[in-house]
C-alpha cells in the first residue's frame, strides 16, 4: 500500500474512481459519437474554438481592464461567477431556450417550453444565492472589525 500511494500518489480507490468515470465518459461519448458522428464532432471544435479564440481573450481583456484601474470593487466576482454560469447554461441550452431545436420534442416527446422559465429561475437563484454570500460576507468583516476595535479599546 504505501509503495502504490508513493508511486500513485493517491489511496487506491481514487484510481478506481477515475477509471470507472473514464469509462462512463466513454461509454457516453461512444453512444453519443455513433448515432451522429458529425454533429459531434462539429460540436467539439466548434466549442474549442469558441472558447479558446473568443472567450479566453475576452475574459483575459475583462481582467486587464479592472487591474488598470486599480482594483475591482469587492462585489465584482459576486456579479461575475452567476453570470459566468448564466452565460455557459445559456450557451449549453439555447436551442431549447430559445425553442429552436426541432428535434428536441420529437425525440422525447417533451415541450421545450419550460426552459426559458427554468433558465431565468436558474439564473435568479445564482445571483441571490451570491448576493447573500457577498451580504454575509461583509457583515461578518463589519462585526470583526468593531470586535477588534473594542478589543483594542480594553487593553
Amino acid at each position: 500500500m504505501r509503495r502504490f500511494l508513493r508511486l500513485y500518489g493517491e489511496h487506491p480507490l481514487h484510481l478506481v474512481g477515475l477509471l470507472a468515470s473514464f469509462v462512463v465518459a466513454g461509454y457516453a461519448a461512444w453512444r453519443l459519437f455513433g448515432s451522429r458522428p458529425a454533429a459531434v464532432v462539429l460540436w467539439f471544435v466548434g466549442a474549442a474554438v469558441l472558447n479558446d479564440l473568443v472567450l479566453v481573450p475576452l475574459y483575459a481583456l475583462i481582467d486587464r481592464s479592472g487591474r488598470r484601474r486599480g482594483s475591482f470593487p469587492p462585489w465584482w466576482n459576486h456579479v461575475r461567477f452567476p453570470a459566468a454560469i448564466s452565460l455557459l447554461l445559456l450557451l449549453v441550452w439555447f436551442p431549447q431556450i430559445a425553442r429552436l431545436s426541432e428535434v428536441y420534442p420529437i425525440t422525447t416527446g417533451l415541450s421545450s417550453s419550460v426552459y426559458l422559465g427554468r433558465w431565468l429561475l436558474v439564473t435568479g437563484a445564482l445571483f441571490a444565492v451570491s448576493a447573500l454570500a457577498f451580504l454575509v460576507g461583509r457583515l461578518r468583516r463589519r462585526s470583526d472589525r468593531s470586535g477588534r476595535r473594542h478589543a483594542v479599546g480594553r487593553s
